[in-house]
């Protein structure tokens, strides 16, 4: 037992050691640290730390407590090595997110995480490498904007008289409107979107900043795109079909059987009540921008990138943008989203007299 891990204690007769050694967390402490996690980077975390302990395995190195030593050969190994899915090594953010999940894995644990200053000094150097080298892997891949024109498009190609049809118009302009994350979208019930005078009160708990909004939506001046119509045509077809609570996208099959059983290896798969996945619902733009045309990188952030576009163009006010959209006062994201908006519009060489 260590000097810094005992304590001698003094009593009638020789001294007595106790153990001060701090216990590991519990497995319920671990439960309540991982719900504080958003889904999706709790799964990415899972499988970088996965990969990075088969690694310290191979390499004999141990992955907790890992040294700054390792994880600068570990990172050294990810700027080389192909990764079986794409043949090509590591992009720089993949490996920013890998060195992420190592420090969060030893603060889980309780252990001091390692100094990553060598580490980043390798991923700068990568990083510099890649865009001398015009790889487009030195680029952060961003999803277009589903902007208003790209989602009449999308629209366009929905046969809006199938359950299938309403349930994925009402999903994309929903979607929009509220700039919602496809998780917070598909976590949304019929309850969580009553329909008022003015349009419809959409209660969206925001994973990132953990709290509930109670956001806004307008109906639309084009029946076309108003998100609010294209609830109430879900929402009716749905109590048509004898579903009056619950989910608000749920799964449907060609047939238009909503929750239709599923299995995997014999097994029932799926939520009982039909409710869409993140990936089924982002899955929906992806189909829909495909089916038009659209090129580019789309997903299901397409529709939250696209909101922040089109309010910014629209001249709207950069913290109400914000509040809407549940993003943090300030948030990089969003001004990122700006700049980008913003090349043209409020370009700063215009007006400098070329």
């Amino acid at each position: 037992m260590s000097q810094s891990s005992e304590i001698a204690v003094r009593r009638n007769g020789p001294a007595e050691t106790v153990d001060n050694t701090t216990p590991p967390l519990s497995g319920a402490a671990r439960e309540a640290l991982a719900a504080g996690t958003a889904d999706s980077t709790r799964r990415a975390y899972s499988s970088d730390w996965a990969e990075f302990t088969n690694w310290c395995e191979a390499n004999s190195r141990p992955p907790l407590p890992a040294s700054p030593e390792t994880v600068v050969e570990y990172v050294a190994a990810l700027t080389t090595t192909p990764r079986p899915r794409t043949g090509r090594p590591y992009s720089p953010s993949s490996i920013e997110r890998a060195i992420a999940a190592i420090r969060t894995a030893h603060s889980a644990a309780n252990v001091p995480p390692p100094s990553t200053k060598g580490a980043r000094i390798i991923l700068r150097g990568y990083r510099d490498r890649l865009a001398r080298a015009k790889d487009p892997a030195a680029k952060t891949r961003k999803a277009q904007p589903a902007v208003p024109t790209a989602l009449r498009a999308m629209l366009d190609t929905l046969d809006r008289d199938t359950l299938i049809g309403k349930r994925d118009a009402a999903l994309l302009l929903l979607g929009f409107a509220t700039a919602a994350r496809v998780s917070e979208l598909v976590a949304l019930d019929l309850a969580d979107v009553p329909e008022t005078d003015n349009g419809i009160e959409a209660s969206v708990y925001r994973r990132k900043v953990k709290a509930f909004s109670d956001t806004a939506v307008p109906f639309g001046s084009n029946p076309s795109t108003c998100p609010v119509r294209a609830v109430r045509a879900l929402r009716e077809a749905l109590a048509g079909a004898g579903r009056a609570e619950g989910p608000l996208f749920v799964r449907v099959d060609r047939h238009g059987r909503i929750a239709p059983p599923m299995f995997r290896r014999s097994a029932p798969i799926g939520d009982p009540a039909g409710r869409l996945t993140a990936q089924a619902a982002a899955q929906v733009v992806e189909r829909a921008a495909e089916a038009s045309g659209l090129e580019g990188q789309w997903s299901g952030h397409s529709l939250r990138r696209g909101f922040a576009t089109a309010a910014r163009k629209a001249g709207h006010d950069l913290v109400r943008i914000g509040r809407h959209g549940g993003w943090a006062d300030g948030s990089k994201a969003l001004l990122g989203y700006f700049e980008d908006s913003d090349r043209w519009e409020d370009n700063p060489v215009a007006g400098t007299g070329l």
